[in-house]
């Protein structure tokens, strides 16, 4: 089996920042040369997340709002007293750090409105960089 790890580096605008990695992401699945396996996309840190979702502008705004619904700022909570970013911490956990996607005959294999997407959480611009891994023959 073979591995072949390249990381992802970009800068974010803050809060609920949206970065389509998808091109970057078949762009590393193409320069390892693996044929069949996965490939992981993970962002280290506990206020990044990776997600598939549309590239459409009404559906990214939808997903914005949905995030502030469900996780609102300022609604006290413990981990505020430290930093005042808990909602982050928060929506990070929900979403979720990586997404593992299959590689069948040298391309990742996405859905055709399945882009992928880091999203920043934190409440400031951060430098931020994506692990993307392939695995396999």
């Amino acid at each position: 089996m073979k591995v072949h790890v390249e990381e992802l580096r970009f800068s974010t605008e803050g809060e609920i920042d949206l970065v389509d990695i998808t091109h970057e992401v078949e762009g590393v699945v193409k320069e390892s040369g693996i044929k069949n396996g996965q490939v992981l996309v993970f962002v280290p840190g506990a206020t990044g997340a990776i997600v598939t979702i549309e590239h459409e502008s009404g559906l990214l705004e939808d997903f914005k709002r949905a995030l502030r619904e469900l996780v609102p700022k300022g609604k006290g909570y413990l981990h505020d007293r430290i930093d005042d970013n808990a909602h982050s911490h928060l929506r990070a956990t929900l979403l979720g750090a990586s997404e593992c996607f299959p590689v069948i005959d040298g391309r990742l294999v996405r859905g055709t409105w399945q882009q992928i997407f880091f999203v920043e959480l934190d409440v400031r611009p951060r430098h931020r960089r994506v692990i993307v891994q392939v695995m396999g023959e």
